[in-house]
């Protein structure tokens, strides 16, 4: 009898110990294919700081942009890389998703022209062409940065170039573009040989907001995996500050294609606006945001920030 009792206690203690130390499994959508904005993430999964808090994490490029707000609202992701903008306007149109953590806490998106170029000021856009490539926030944007030189909106022509934001500008198609990512496009043109010059949104009316958010389904807020997995980014964070040369080197060798000149340009110029403190959250930020969207009309009421986003409790 007690031979069988310490098998079944050893047994026990066995399956105890892997279902405690088990890593938990986290899927998270990306926004776009993974370059150097997603770098707190590629670092914390190479330096092993999600499996220091046993989290074992699926990354999954989407295959359509907008999928992923939609994927975890349907509960079938955990978290999601998102917009701040984008994220004000998916919760008024139903959504239950909820901002977590922040990734990038700057804005990334300028209104681009070619630096030789006709327009030196933004009062040089009257009766000019301007890309975009999403409907109503980059809109909206752009509307607030001309307002802001005292232009109307019906003296400029908005044209729908999709996402072919540079090469759009740079055969002449328009004269400026909005949504480029000042560390990307301004790169892209420099390598192409053609200097781009950015204006920065926040510079020019519009309240700044956090270009990259972490956003999970509402009825998954008191999963204590996400506050894990938000503890491994500000690690990975800390590092890529600390070390960035070496951080850079972890990132562009976790795949061959990351190797390039335009993404060892990208990580550094996007190293100053990553989040040092992911978890925290700016209320205020999303306060002035919502009231911009209100004016601009894309909205219709203003929402308690505890509807769009929170600070996860330990």
């Amino acid at each position: 009898m007690l031979k069988i009792f310490f098998t079944l206690f050893f047994f026990l203690l066995l399956v105890y110990k892997n279902l405690v130390f088990a890593d938990d499994k986290v899927t998270l959508l990306l926004d776009w294919f993974i370059n150097p904005d997603h770098g707190p993430i590629i670092i914390a999964i190479e330096k092993g700081y999600f499996a220091q808090s046993n989290l074992n994490v699926e990354i999954i490029p989407p295959a359509n942009p907008a999928d992923p707000p939609k994927l975890v609202a349907a509960g079938k992701a955990d978290i999601a890389i998102s917009y701040q903008p984008d994220l004000h306007l998916q919760v008024h149109q139903g959504l239950p998703n909820i901002r977590i953590g922040t990734l990038v806490a700057t804005p990334l998106s300028c209104l681009l022209v070619i630096k030789d170029g006709p327009i030196k000021s933004i009062g040089d856009l009257r009766n000019s062409k301007i890309g975009y490539s999403i409907p109503g926030i980059q809109e909206a944007i752009v509307y607030k940065i001309l307002k802001n030189s005292n232009i109307n909106k019906n003296e400029v022509e908005l044209i729908n170039v999709n996402w072919s934001l540079s090469p759009s500008l740079m055969s002449g198609q328009v004269d400026a573009v909005i949504g480029a990512f000042r560390n990307f496009e301004l790169n892209q043109m420099i390598i192409e040989g053609i200097e781009g010059k950015c204006f920065y949104p926040e510079e020019e009316g519009v309240p700044p907001y956090d270009e990259l958010i972490f956003i999970t389904n509402k009825k998954n807020i008191s999963n204590k995996n996400l506050t894990k997995f938000l503890f491994a980014i500000e690690k990975a964070t800390q590092f890529i500050v600390n070390h960035p040369n070496e951080s850079w080197e972890i990132f562009s060798s976790s795949a061959k294609e990351l190797k390039t000149d335009l993404n060892k340009m990208a990580w550094f110029d996007t190293i100053p606006r990553l989040s040092l403190r992911p978890s925290a959250l700016d209320r205020k930020r999303y306060i002035r945001f919502e009231h911009f969207l209100l004016n601009q009309g894309l909205i219709k009421n203003i929402l308690p920030v505890e509807q769009l986003a929170i600070e996860l409790q330990d």
